[in-house]
């Protein structure tokens, strides 16, 4: 909302599902400042909850302004932070208010620094990192970042195009960051360099139009159509990538490998989906992140047999680039005591 009010992002409806999840009443306000939130807040009872409207209608938010963040962090004698989600920003609710009251992480944060941190610090080997979506420029630091660490890495999804055309094939009308090939052919000399197998698409599907009942065929990389655009992996790629994991331990997905929210050109998400809940039934330990790998797994039912879903689309990618998140840092070592 940007700091202005819209109704269809109030948080009544968040409320509602909450009661219904809990079983009590959950009461949001109109505003999460103001007379009438003071007024509800001390009519409050123990064991009551209440819902503040959406902090991003104030544009004091965004801000950290000092004077909100305090006018916040006077309804409460504790906070505690459960959006890892938003730990890589550093507004009111996240950075300021914890540095007025006796700060802690919640369980959420707490599972999602874990399994992250266990990805930087002390993986089990062979370990993998599988990274797809859309664009290059979005990933590269933090594929910088696991090239120094990952035995194997899968690329797939429209950035795979940007490194085949380094490799100098021709991608026709498909997704390509052109000001990010140089970007992706230091990337694979790293890669060669430090001994990591580093796996790209050997066919693709193509499609005449990036839409649900356009016409596709797959091709090999080198015959993609000047007039046609690459929307998934093809299976020859799909049966690699999948032996090149059969034996990893530890496994980090991010990204789709194709268009997953059209289904026809989603094949290549799915089987890697499904092969990875595999071998974490096996022992293996894979943390998946990022919107569409996660409702990719949402989709087949498999979410359960997954390590760790991780909550946080850019605040995972920050912290496995090793960025120190305000949201964060912010909570350690802190020396508080909670007054009686």
């Amino acid at each position: 909302p940007k700091g202005k009010v819209t109704d269809s992002l109030r948080l009544r409806p968040v409320a509602q599902h909450l009661a219904d999840l809990i079983g009590r009443p959950v009461p949001a306000t109109a505003d999460c400042i103001g007379l009438g939130t003071t007024d509800a807040f001390h009519r409050m009872k123990p064991g009551q909850l209440l819902l503040l409207e959406n902090l991003r209608f104030r544009v004091e938010e965004e801000e950290n302004d000092p004077e909100f963040a305090a006018q916040l962090a006077a309804y409460g004698d504790v906070y505690v932070n459960d959006a890892f989600g938003t730990a890589h920003r550093a507004p009111a609710s996240t950075v300021g208010v914890a540095e007025i009251l006796p700060a802690y992480a919640g369980l959420l944060m707490e599972r999602e620094i874990r399994n992250l941190s266990k990805l930087l610090e002390a993986p089990r080997k062979p370990f993998a990192a599988i990274i797809g979506g859309a664009k290059v420029s979005d990933k590269i630091k933090v594929l910088e970042s696991l090239i120094e660490r990952v035995d194997k890495l899968v690329i797939g999804g429209g950035m795979a195009n940007t490194f085949l055309v380094a490799q100098d094939y021709t991608v026709g009308k498909s997704l390509l960051e052109r000001d990010r090939v140089e970007d992706a052919a230091k990337i694979m000399k790293t890669a060669e360099k430090r001994g990591v197998e580093l796996l790209l698409p050997t066919d693709v599907l193509v499609a005449k139009e990036v839409t649900r009942g356009a016409e596709h065929k797959v091709v090999p990389v080198k015959k993609i159509p000047n007039s046609w655009s690459a929307v998934d992996v093809g299976p020859d790629s799909i049966e690699a990538f999948k032996e090149a994991l059969a034996d990893c331990e530890t496994v980090l997905w991010n990204g789709p490998l194709g268009v997953f929210e059209v289904p026809t050109f989603g094949e290549g998400t799915r089987e890697v989906a499904r092969m990875l809940a595999d071998r974490c039934d096996e022992g293996a330990s894979v943390v998946v992140g990022g919107g569409d790998s996660v409702a990719a797994i949402e989709e087949l039912g498999l979410t359960s047999r997954f390590t760790h879903i991780s909550t946080g689309g850019g605040a995972s990618l920050e912290f496995l680039e090793g960025v120190e998140l305000p949201g964060i840092s912010v909570l350690q070592d802190r020396k508080t005591e909670l007054v009686a």
